[in-house]
Order: C-alpha cells, then structure tokens, then sequence
C-alpha cells in the first residue's frame, strides 16, 4: 500500500500507467513467454491511475508506437515496457 501511495504522490501520470500494466501482467513473477495479454479498458486504467480516459489513450499510443506494447482490441504487454519505466530520469 505504502508503494502505491509513493506511485501516486512522485510518479507521473505516465509512468503511473506503466507500472500498473506491468503489475497487471504478473511482471517480476515467472517471465514466462511474451509478450502477456490483460484484458483491462482504458476507463479502468484511468480510474486506477487517478487520470482521464483521454490521457491513458494518449499513453497507449506513445507506447503502442515505442514497441512497449501491442494494442489493437487486446492489450500485450511487452517486457521492453520495463525497461522502458527502469530507464527513465527520476527527478528528486
């Protein structure tokens, strides 16, 4: 609980939205074969995240266009999104 509560105090909105696919998607259990589908809409990705419906579009786009993703009706979520959150500047 304490995690999440420091998610959405320091995190953006962005990075919101890719920690809680990967956390979705079982990432840090068995990293079985990828990429690993859920089955989530984006009205409840934005509720989950504490934004709208339309920023969790955008999000998924840029995604979907980095290869982080594949979205197209279903949700697969690539082990690259995970590189993609460890490798970004954290702004203390």
């Amino acid at each position: 609980m304490e995690a999440d509560l420091v998610d959405q105090l320091f995190n953006s909105s962005e990075m919101r939205l890719a920690r809680a696919l990967l956390l979705l998607s079982n990432y840090g259990s068995d990293f079985g074969p990828e990429p690993i589908s859920i089955k989530v809409n984006q009205q409840t990705l934005a509720e989950l995240i504490g934004t709208t419906r339309s920023r969790v579009s955008a999000f998924m786009n840029k995604f979907r266009k980095l290869g982080l993703i594949d979205y197209n009706g279903d949700l697969k979520v690539k082990k690259a999104l995970l590189n993609f959150v460890l490798n970004q500047k954290i702004d203390v």
